[in-house]
């Protein structure tokens, strides 16, 4: 969930003072400065289960995974975004950028959808990520209902968008060679009934 900060255009030296001084996570947009909030339970339930299942599947393999709080550096939206979760594999590629350090090399970037963030999420933050290089696949993860929308990235630079609903179904990370049901990222995620 990201808030707006009253209306000041940030340098980006300030912007990064902001970040060390502050216990908040902010993102930064030309100029302008967005607070990261705080998640519900069903999204950090989900970003836990997620992270140690993918811990789990990548034993013994040369990726790692990350939570929230590492920094990416996105080239089309600089200097850096907090993606939910992130993965890269092979060797681990660090920048700096005024003493804050960034991840250059994602593999694989996953977002929970919020309904103040899934159209951001779904639209110019994926068209950044985008810009990353080593970038290769998309997990954006509904937290009002089990399903997934996976984007993978093809040969010729596009993206193949699919979608896997329901809690006996699997999504095949391409990009990792191993799946996830979504019982495993939805363990203990409790849905609320659709308002009519």
């Amino acid at each position: 969930m990201m808030t707006a900060l009253p209306k000041k255009l940030y340098s980006l030296e300030e912007y990064i003072q902001l970040e060390k001084s502050s216990d908040e996570k902010y993102e930064y947009f030309d100029g302008e400065v967005f607070a990261m909030a705080g998640g519900t339970i069903n999204h950090e339930r989900i970003i836990k289960n997620l992270l140690r299942r993918l811990e789990e599947k990548l034993e013994g393999s040369s990726c790692e995974t990350f939570p929230s709080n590492v920094r990416i550096k996105v080239p089309a939206a600089f200097p850096y975004r907090y993606p939910d979760a992130s993965v890269v594999c092979g060797e681990l590629i660090i920048e700096e950028i005024f003493g804050q350090q960034m991840l250059v090399n994602p593999l694989v970037i996953i977002e929970v959808l919020s309904s103040s963030t899934a159209a951001y999420d779904l639209g110019n933050k994926f068209s950044a990520y985008q810009s990353i290089s080593s970038f290769r696949e998309y997990l954006l993860i509904s937290q009002d209902r089990a399903h997934v929308i996976q984007y993978v990235r093809q040969p010729n630079d596009k993206w193949l968008r699919s979608e896997t609903s329901g809690p006996q179904s699997t999504v095949m990370l391409e990009s990792l060679g191993i799946s996830l049901t979504l019982n495993e990222i939805y363990q203990r995620v409790i849905f609320q009934p659709e308002s009519i």
